[in-house]
């Protein structure tokens, strides 16, 4: 028996809802969390922590997972993380995925120690993504669809290496912010990029 065999949402009343996020740690692109709930039976074989899978096996089961669970994809901007910051744009993504289920779960379980300030039962489970299947599940699908929303920006927005490092801080993203400026998916209120705007 695995650690990721279901124990924990088994240990709930159903439906069971996991909810993690991607990208609170780039100077660039929004914040995105989905919420899974998973199918009592045909579940997905090889779902683990996002970051222990390739692009290609995240792609592969993001598509398996839409197939056959319920799944909720919330996103919060640029715009918001601005203007709320980092913690309360992901919280406030996190909302946006579970409402975006269109049911009401019976548990969220939500990787972290914090949870959003709403009316569904719930709990926080610090390294969540490696310890429960549903929050394994929604790992990959926030990691996912924030990697493809920020392939797509790296077209828009050349020169930054998002097909790459996906916003994130790299040496190459910094080089270019400082060539180039930063762009409209630039997060502002982040040190780097608010240093570059003094260049």
């Amino acid at each position: 028996m695995t650690r990721l065999d279901g124990a924990m949402e088994r240990a709930h009343p159903a439906p069971v809802a996991g909810v993690d996020e991607a990208g609170r740690g780039p100077l660039a692109g929004p914040v995105v969390a989905a919420a899974v709930i998973l199918p009592d039976g045909d579940v997905p074989p090889g779902i683990n922590d996002s970051k222990k899978l390739t692009a290609r096996a995240r792609a592969g089961l993001c598509a398996q997972l839409r197939a056959v669970a319920r799944v909720g994809v919330g996103i919060a901007s640029v715009e918001e993380i601005d203007s709320i910051n980092i913690l309360q744009a992901t919280l406030l993504a996190m909302t946006r995925a579970v409402a975006a289920l269109g049911v009401a779960p019976g548990m969220v379980l939500v990787d972290g120690n914090r949870l959003p300030r709403w009316d569904h039962p719930s709990t926080a489970i610090v390294g969540g993504d490696a310890l429960c299947l549903s929050i394994a599940a929604a790992s990959i699908v926030a990691k996912h669809e924030r990697d493809m929303m920020m392939i797509a920006a790296d077209a828009r927005y050349p020169g930054y290496g998002w097909a790459s490092n996906k916003g994130y801080g790299s040496r190459d993203h910094c080089d270019a912010l400082r060539r180039l400026g930063p762009s409209p998916l630039h997060r502002r209120s982040f040190s780097p990029v608010a240093q570059a705007l003094l260049l």
